[in-house]
């Protein structure tokens, strides 16, 4: 018995058609926005990886070369977390600063100025303490925000950024009370603090950098929360 297939044909309408074509080019859209973010993406890895490479080596450069220097400055600028100047100077309660530096030639072939360095083990950190705060030297290390030096008596300000992987100080919101951060100087001193306190502020909220210590060494680590809208606070004294 023989058996008669019949189908019926499919017309496509006007309608269908444009349709049709908005789908394609929606989907061609969508697939370059995906290829420029994932672009985006993988430049800055490269980015931050390549400028974790320099802070390695100015580290590297501290532990090897003789460079230190001493400076005196009679002022100390404020400077936000973006690198920018809140316009006023500020005397140290002594009077004149006496500052030890060293400038190290990183891998890059820039020279680099730093008054220190810091490492936490418990999350695994080490890295040299760059002089001053920019959003150019923020890239490529921690930095002193504000403060005494390293080691003396006074609130040593160190400001990272968190870029939510391992780099730079993206796992201090991790540390605990009891955590211990060690400050090594240019003079080759280390000394060892004991985190005593956490907590989250506004970005302009700049109470942390209080120089009324006791006569007390601390060290308040600052950087951002993971959705950038406040900073973490870490503060640890001498033990």
């Amino acid at each position: 018995m023989n058996q008669i297939l019949i189908t019926d044909k499919l017309y496509v309408t006007p309608e269908l058609k444009k349709k049709k074509k908005v789908y394609k080019f929606n989907f061609i859209i969508s697939i370059i926005l995906i290829v420029i973010l994932f672009s985006f993406y993988v430049y800055a890895e490269y980015d931050r990886n390549k400028n974790e490479d320099i802070s390695q080596s100015i580290l590297a450069g501290m532990n090897t070369e003789d460079n230190t220097t001493i400076s005196s400055d009679d002022d100390v600028w404020l400077i936000a977390l973006n690198g920018s100047s809140d316009g006023e100077t500020y005397a140290e309660l002594n009077g004149a600063s006496t500052t030890l530096t060293g400038t190290y030639t990183a891998s890059d072939g820039n020279k680099y100025t730093t008054v220190g360095a810091i490492s936490i083990p418990s999350i695994d950190v080490n890295y040299p303490i760059l002089s001053e705060t920019t959003d150019s030297l923020l890239k490529v290390s921690v930095c002193k925000f504000w403060g005494s030096n390293p080691n003396e008596v006074g609130n040593l300000c160190i400001a990272g950024h968190n870029y939510r992987n391992t780099r730079f100080f993206s796992k201090v919101p991790n540390l605990v009370v009891g955590d211990i951060i060690e400050i090594s100087d240019l003079t080759g001193r280390t000394l060892r603090y004991a985190v005593y306190d956490k907590y989250t502020v506004d970005p302009s909220d700049v109470s942390c950098t209080s120089q009324l210590t006791n006569g007390k060494k601390i060290v308040t680590l600052i950087t951002c929360t993971n959705d950038n809208k406040q900073r973490v606070i870490v503060q640890a004294k001498e033990i």
